[in-house]
């Protein structure tokens, strides 16, 4: 993904380790709750740049396992502090709902989510739900059409409903209203994604995960 000073790059854990647990390094000095691994084979880096005439710049970063028996589309997510309050945040966690559609897959971030983790998505959840249930008052759309054309987990929308207090549970089924949809504001959507900028073709890979001790 290039578009003009953004770029995101793919990072293959297995072929770059040193670049890569470099990374869990430097979220490890920010996020509380990162738990480092030191193997991180299993694991593709996304990581996004600023360019100037000076190069390319590392401002954030999220990593997906290869192989996830759960969907989980997020690993871990981290923005850089100088560069926070860019809309950076949702950028990434936007840019892997993208790779989720091309995939054709529904993806959740990993859980637990970590407090700062859970604002940040509760956030994001909000704004793609409130503008696509907008766009579709007059006609209705069910939870299962939601996920998926967004390919968020129908947990993750039902519980961003409940919060929002867009949804009932009546006779056996969630009911949203989309009368006080309509009264609802949304706040910033961050630094926007344009996915035709996508170049990305999605891998087969042939991984046997360690079992459970």
């Amino acid at each position: 993904y290039r578009k003009d000073n953004i770029s995101m790059w793919e990072i293959d854990g297995e072929k770059c380790k040193m670049y890569c647990q470099n990374l869990c390094y430097i979220a490890k000095l920010f996020l509380d709750h990162k738990t480092l691994f030191y193997d991180v084979d299993p694991f593709w880096f996304y990581v996004m740049t600023e360019s100037d005439e000076f190069g390319h710049h590392l401002v954030g970063y999220f990593s997906k396992e290869k192989f996830s028996e759960e969907d989980y589309n997020v690993a871990c997510i981290l923005t850089l502090p100088p560069v926070q309050r860019k809309g950076y945040g949702k950028f990434l966690i936007r840019f892997s709902y993208e790779l989720s559609k091309i995939e054709n897959k529904v993806g959740s971030p990993e859980k637990p989510l970590s407090d700062l983790g859970l604002l940040g998505y509760r956030s994001f959840w909000s704004q793609v739900l409130i503008e696509l249930l907008k766009n579709e008052a007059s006609s209705g759309i069910s939870i299962q059409q939601i996920s998926e054309r967004t390919k968020m987990k129908t947990e993750d929308i039902i519980s961003t409903l409940q919060v929002l207090e867009l949804i009932q549970y009546y006779e056996g089924q969630h009911i949203i209203d989309l009368r006080r949809v309509m009264k609802m504001k949304m706040g910033s959507m961050g630094f926007p994604v344009d996915p035709t900028y996508i170049r990305w073709t999605p891998r087969q890979i042939d991984y046997n995960p360690p079992k459970k001790k």
